[in-house]
């Protein structure tokens, strides 16, 4: 299949190497003309080359996050479908990368036909399951860790400071959930 039979431009931004072959090919299987981008920098470079239609960006990478380069691409082409992925979902970072042009916010692992419907929403649904419990306290400093992180754009020294925590402990800390996320992930 040359690139003149597929019928939409997506730009996809992870420094994964496999997750961007997998996501790729599933992504060319549905009818995406792909390019990849493995760091911010990158993904500027390309967008700006020519602005996709649809962009599929994670939030963590070396260097600059997926919340700046969300930002970069919605002034760029403000009718782009951007889905924002992420292994370490936290409320803060979801509702940013929605203010900031995001359609959608995914947590990893996900698959081809996730990204699709994540795209194709416009709209909020309201009938959405309301949860029946609250969040537990290990849930609420993660929340509230993320959050602090967010407001310091990533930086964890200014972060630790405006926790009044030092700045291992928060290390520790992010590092712990992080691990605790990816073996969780990878046993379920």
């Amino acid at each position: 299949m040359n690139s003149n039979t597929y019928s939409r431009n997506l730009l996809l931004v992870d420094d994964d190497h496999t997750f961007c072959s997998v996501m790729s090919n599933a992504m060319r299987r549905r009818g995406f003309h792909v390019v990849v981008a493995h760091d911010a920098a990158e993904a500027r470079a390309m967008a700006s080359k020519q602005a996709p239609e649809y962009a599929l960006v994670d939030l963590r990478m070396p260097g600059e996050s997926g919340l700046s380069l969300i930002q970069f691409l919605h002034v760029l082409h403000p009718s782009m479908r951007i889905v924002m992925l992420t292994g370490y979902a936290a409320i803060a970072t979801a509702i940013q990368a929605i203010k900031l042009g995001a359609t959608h916010y995914l947590t990893k692992p996900v698959n081809a036909d996730e990204v699709l419907v994540a795209f194709d929403r416009a709209e909020g649904d309201c009938d959405v399951a309301v949860a029946a419990t609250p969040l537990s306290v290990d849930q609420l400093e993660w929340e509230h860790l993320q959050r602090i992180l967010t407001e310091q754009h990533g930086n964890v020294t200014a972060a630790a400071r405006a926790l009044n925590m030092h700045r291992r402990t928060l290390q520790r800390k992010l590092t712990k959930r992080n691990t605790f996320s990816t073996n969780d992930s990878l046993h379920n």
